[in-house]
């Protein structure tokens, strides 16, 4: 009965089951494995930024250049504060309000001339009036230690700046900053200290969902396969019955009757 099975066109079939149902189920496996080294890698960040509150901080250079393992570490920087080139950050939200981040740079005796400072995070709309001077002389600053952003600053008023990274504060200030920046976890009042951020790529972001749902998709689309070798199987099963009958599949209600009108009956 099973013989068809063996035909040119039912080897071509078992052929793509055999490779597709198995590559279905290695990619959703994968994807998968994405998304549990998103959410491995977003505890163990947390971890970090609620250990990084009790450790003692790390001279800088020993946590450069930035990555996943110090991100969020606390780093401790010796320098003077460049109040003539603080730049205000807009757009920035903190508990559920819009404000922006005060940025300043800490001249330093460095592999780079200053490192970018975020004093803190203040509500509305940039105002140089409403920033507090940053402390005078040679200071000792700790923060958290933050990875450069990406994306670009245009479009944006004097003294202010889009994205905190190397690239965008070239052109804004006269000297080479640090591929980094702190933010200063004991601010003074009014400014409010702004939590260090997840590194890139290791947050619960939408992208990581988006590996969530593509492995639904791929065991969804292993057992579609499965499903339609099935359901041809199961048709090809009966024809091969309903030809041992003597059936035709005009006989069986087939294909070759669909759409047909049947005849009319003889007259009696």
């Amino acid at each position: 009965m099973y013989r068809f099975l063996l035909t040119p066109r039912w080897w071509a079939i078992n052929v793509f089951v055999a490779l597709a149902v198995p590559v279905c189920l290695f990619m959703g496996s994968w994807q998968l494995s994405r998304f549990e080294d998103r959410v491995d890698s977003h505890t163990a960040q947390q971890d970090l930024a609620d250990q990084a509150a009790y450790e003692d901080a790390v001279p800088l250079a020993g946590l450069l250049p930035v990555d996943k393992e110090t991100s969020g570490r606390m780093a401790s920087a010796t320098g003077r504060y460049d109040p003539g080139n603080q730049l205000l950050v807009p757009d920035r939200e903190l508990d559920g309000k819009r404000g922006f981040y005060v940025l300043t740079p800490l001249r330093t005796a460095g592999p780079s001339d200053a490192l970018p400072v975020v004093r803190g995070w203040l509500p509305g709309t940039p105002d140089p009036a409403a920033v507090p001077p940053p402390p005078t002389g040679e200071v000792t600053v700790t923060g958290a230690l933050q990875a450069s952003e990406s994306g670009g600053t245009t479009g944006l008023p004097t003294g202010q700046l889009g994205t905190i990274s190397a690239a965008a504060l070239v052109n804004l200030v006269p000297y080479d900053v640090y591929d980094a920046w702190i933010t200063v976890q004991d601010t003074t009042a009014p400014l409010k200290p702004v939590p260090p951020a997840a590194p890139k790529g290791s947050g619960l972001d939408m992208k990581a969902f988006q590996n969530l749902g593509y492995t639904a998709e791929w065991f969804v689309f292993a057992g579609f396969v499965l499903f339609m070798w099935f359901r041809l199987f199961r048709r090809e099963v009966e024809l091969v019955k309903d030809a041992e009958l003597g059936l035709t599949p005009e006989d069986s209600g087939g294909p070759a009757t669909a759409g047909r009108t049947p005849a009319p009956a003889p007259p009696a």
